[in-house]
């Protein structure tokens, strides 16, 4: 259930009591009051997950304000399909990756839409459900694909990557100190047997990382697994295409916001607005950054959701010359 104030846009505040899914969207008031949904616009969450974004986008752009939303993930597009069932035809929901979405808003008879979201990271469904193999806190197989239609699972790499590929991997998308040890753990314990499940994996690694080095606040295995979801599932190698794919896909006075959760992620999101704001070559599809620092959660909403800690928005919107009005399809 959302609470929210239709007073003006600015000044929206937006706040989650509850849902059946147990789904808090991060930084929800933040966001809103970027996109300033209204009831002419078309709207796109191109990282759909369990739909709370999307909820607080529909309830601000009544009663016509349209969304459309994007999910690699089957499973959890599922999960916002019911939450979302209420709005009736003002929601459609697609099954593709969000680097899709030129293609999906062309599908639909769209040229430009008035503003997307791309929450990036794993959702809080995938790290619930043991199965997925997400979290070292379930015991699950290995897998972290977010579609599991496709793809090398996680035991795969573990398995199979030679010790030297599995240090730059853990190194490259973990930032790991202990990379070279628990690469090497990795292979001395596969030779004996598979690493096959979460625990397996976690196990490995905390016994080879000194308890005196051990982070405080995360799990030792945090940046391990973290390193393996994101080559699984080739996050960052396709987020500046998936970046710029939403930029073009900006109509006069479209905002872009992208919630990252990582270094890794928020630097790609930083240098693509800001050569995107640099290469002006057309006055017709100028761009300007609207957050020279990363907008993060309050203090309130970090105690409330330890998702918030350490997530970072960023926004960019999109600024046409007066001599041409982009113009909007129909679906």
């Amino acid at each position: 259930m959302l609470e929210y104030r239709p007073d003006h846009p600015s000044s929206v505040r937006v706040s989650v009591l509850g849902s059946e899914y147990q789904h808090i969207p991060v930084l929800l008031n933040e966001v809103l009051e970027f996109l300033c949904p209204v009831s002419s616009g078309v709207y796109v969450d191109a990282t759909l997950g369990e739909g709370g974004h999307a909820e607080g986008i529909l309830r601000l752009g009544i009663p016509n304000g349209r969304l459309i939303g994007l999910d690699r993930d089957a499973e959890v597009l599922a999960v916002a399909r019911q939450r979302l069932a209420a709005f009736g035809a003002r929601v459609h929901l697609v099954h593709e990756h969000a680097m899709a979405l030129r293609k999906v808003l062309e599908s639909l008879q769209l040229a430009l839409v008035d503003g997307i979201l791309l929450d990036l990271g794993v959702s809080s469904y995938q790290l619930k459900y043991a199965e997925r193999g997400f979290s070292f806190a379930h015991e699950g197989p290995l897998d972290m694909r977010m579609d599991r239609a496709r793809g090398q699972t996680a035991a795969t790499l573990v398995n199979t990557l030679d010790e030297s590929e599995l240090v730059a991997l853990i190194q490259r998308y973990g930032e790991e100190r202990w990379a070279r040890r628990i690469a090497r753990a990795i292979v001395r314990a596969r030779r004996h047997s598979p690493l096959r499940t979460t625990r397996d994996l976690a196990a490995v690694v905390t016994q080879v990382i000194p308890p005196a080095a051990r982070p405080r606040r995360i799990h030792p295995a945090t940046r391990t697994f973290q390193a393996l979801r994101i080559a699984v599932n080739q996050e960052l190698a396709t987020l500046e295409p998936t970046l710029r794919s939403a930029m073009a896909c900006l109509g006069e006075g479209g905002r872009l916001c992208v919630i990252a959760y990582h270094s890794l992620e928020d630097r790609i999101v930083k240098r693509t607005f800001q050569a995107a704001e640099q290469a002006q070559v057309e006055a017709t599809s100028a761009v300007r950054v609207l957050t020279r620092k990363p907008i993060t959660a309050s203090a309130a909403e970090r105690q409330a959701n330890p998702r918030a800690r350490s997530a970072k928005l960023r926004v960019l919107e999109r600024v046409c010359h007066k001599s041409r009005q982009p113009s909007r399809g129909t679906a």
